[in-house]
């Protein structure tokens, strides 16, 4: 029997419960963030061509070289930020476990950690794990802007570390100029690391720039940047990311990557190399996606939902808030019972769970999906 765990109040996520909820009903799945429709087969084929060529043992613990390279080559055209493959570039299993251990490597008990909400939900989890202290500030819709003087409100001698994520996960908003300025005047002359969570990061829409903390050398030098492959190429299931961090951060990252997954799927990694080497597979990336922004969000303003700004990522945050002023969770559930579309209620990206009247979709889906969503949605 297990006693005092470490996480009390810790349960299933609610995309597991969504997803299950949409699965048992049938439903239009649009709650976790994950495409319905297959990557592309030369992706596929040169991952098989792997596996044939006989790339089916460990890869390196930091992860297969020439897929280093081809990030850092990446990085470096996009952001002008040069990384040492060797030294500064890990391959992990997918961004979360690249957060994780991030988290893990940098938080000590009774660091403070500054996390703003609505929040990915494996933030927390891991700060807490370590004996860390979360200092959330709550933004509110519909921009969801951070009120940087409240951020130095937060600041004491005890912060650690700042967590970023940008395009944002649930609220699809990005960072800005001027954001990036504060962040930068706050954390001068501070021992202050940043975890910049980049898994979005060539989905930002209507030209905007993705303000990456590789861009800036002075954020640059005390962030840990996590990148996913499966939200870039359509293959969550992969669960393939990377973490890009100066030399002194990526040796302390990696003293607990090799003792938690070691190293990460070899053929994928081999495939994936070769396949970046053709640049327009992402930078045509905010063009797809953009394109299906547009067409759900055109269909959902036939819908009596209120549209939120959406300028990055791929979900649409809606709200409900002239339609009943039932709690969202709950009318997650209801709707999804009763119109046969699955979202996810933005009150769990919430430590107190608060709640706006707001739900979130995915709009990584096929065309058809999104049709068949939207005509069930204008019902309400």
């Amino acid at each position: 029997m297990i006693t005092g765990s470490k996480l009390p109040h810790t349960g299933t996520t609610i995309f597991t419960v969504m997803s299950a909820l949409a699965n048992d009903l049938g439903a239009i799945n649009l709650s976790q963030g994950f495409p319905d429709y297959d990557c592309d087969p030369q992706l596929v084929s040169l991952v098989n061509d792997a596996m044939k060529s006989g790339y089916n043992q460990y890869a390196p613990m930091a992860g297969w070289l020439p897929l280093r390279e081809e990030i850092a080559r990446k990085t470096e055209k996009l952001y002008d930020a040069v990384y040492h493959p060797d030294t500064e570039i890990t391959i992990t299993s997918g961004g979360t476990q690249a957060i994780f251990t991030a988290i893990c490597a940098a938080i000590h008990p009774n660091d403070e950690v500054i996390v703003f909400e609505p929040a990915y939900d494996s933030y927390a989890p891991a700060i807490k794990l370590m004996g860390g202290t979360v200092k959330s500030l709550e933004l509110e819709p519909p921009d969801y802007r951070i009120a940087w003087d409240m951020v130095k409100r937060l600041i004491s001698n005890r912060t650690r570390m700042i967590i970023l994520n940008s395009p944002h996960n649930p609220t699809a908003t990005i960072l800005s100029e001027s954001d990036i300025e504060e962040l930068a005047a706050i954390v001068k002359n501070r021992d202050i690391l940043i975890l910049s969570d980049e898994v979005y990061e060539h989905l930002v829409f209507d030209g905007q720039t993705h303000h990456s903390m590789a861009r800036y050398p002075e954020l640059r030098e005390r962030s840990f940047i996590v990148g996913s492959f499966g939200k870039m190429f359509h293959t969550t299931g992969w669960k393939l990311g990377y973490c890009l961090a100066p030399a002194a951060l990526t040796a302390e990252f990696r003293k607990l990557h090799q003792y938690t997954v070691f190293s990460v799927n070899t053929p994928m990694q081999v495939g994936v190399a070769e396949y970046l080497k053709n640049e327009n597979v992402y930078n045509e990336l905010a063009g797809f996606f953009q394109q299906k922004r547009d067409f759900f969000r055109d269909g959902l303003s036939q819908t009596r939902f209120g549209l939120l700004p959406c300028s990055g990522s791929y979900f649409q945050s809606v709200s409900y808030e002239h339609i009943t002023d039932v709690k969202d969770t709950d009318y997650a559930i209801q709707i999804t019972h009763e119109y046969g579309v699955a979202s996810i209620p933005v009150s769990a990206f919430y430590s107190k769970g608060t709640d706006h009247k707001i739900l979130r979709f995915c709009f990584a889906k096929k065309q058809e999906t999104l049709e068949r969503a939207i005509e069930r949605l204008i019902k309400l």
